[in-house]
């Protein structure tokens, strides 16, 4: 019995961690009367980046990210503009390594034998993997007043892979922009 209880908890668990989204999407409207109608142009402000993040790739990633955005933005009707834009695009981005740690115990990692027939067993934290985690914060800025009228951010664990970050940077902003209210 306690060994389907057990086999049924894995497969729940499976299908629960197999389903969770790759980005988690938040947003809030900082003006509230705020809509993306009301706009006709957008533009970004620009990016800067230093160190490892020019060096590591990081900048394509950006260009991809402002094009998947600017391509949500005229599918709601905007325009990109060079001089004196309705709304600004204001990006955040921040990559970080992330250390997946598991603790020892009893059971499953043996005693320690430091002499003398003398063993010795501490709970430490030992790690199992490394990952880069990734934050995009989008700020849209009204241009006219210079205010902010509407903010998301979009988080996730960052594949390997190029050609898969791209896909989950485009499933993320559209899922981003989905929030935004026409």
């Amino acid at each position: 019995m306690k060994l389907y209880l057990l086999l049924f908890f894995n497969v729940l668990l499976f299908i629960n961690v197999s389903c969770s989204p790759r980005v988690q999407v938040n947003t809030e409207p900082a003006a509230a009367d705020f809509h993306l109608s009301n706009y006709q142009t957008f533009a970004f402000f620009d990016v800067d980046a230093s160190g490892e993040a020019l060096s590591s790739g990081y900048q394509q990633q950006v260009e991809y990210m402002k094009s998947e955005i600017a391509q949500q933005l005229q599918r709601r009707g905007l325009t990109p503009a060079t001089d004196q834009p309705d709304l600004l695009i204001n990006l955040g981005i921040v990559v970080n390594e992330e250390v997946q740690t598991r603790e020892t115990n009893i059971v499953t990692d043996p005693p320690q034998y430091i002499g003398q027939r003398r063993y010795t067993w501490r709970s430490r934290e030992v790690e199992v993997g490394r990952y880069r985690e990734g934050t995009v914060s989008v700020h849209l800025v009204d241009n006219a007043q210079n205010e902010l009228v509407w903010r998301g951010t979009a988080e996730g664990v960052l594949p390997r892979k190029s050609s898969e970050i791209q896909e989950q940077i485009a499933e993320g902003v559209e899922k981003l922009f989905s929030k935004v209210p026409q």
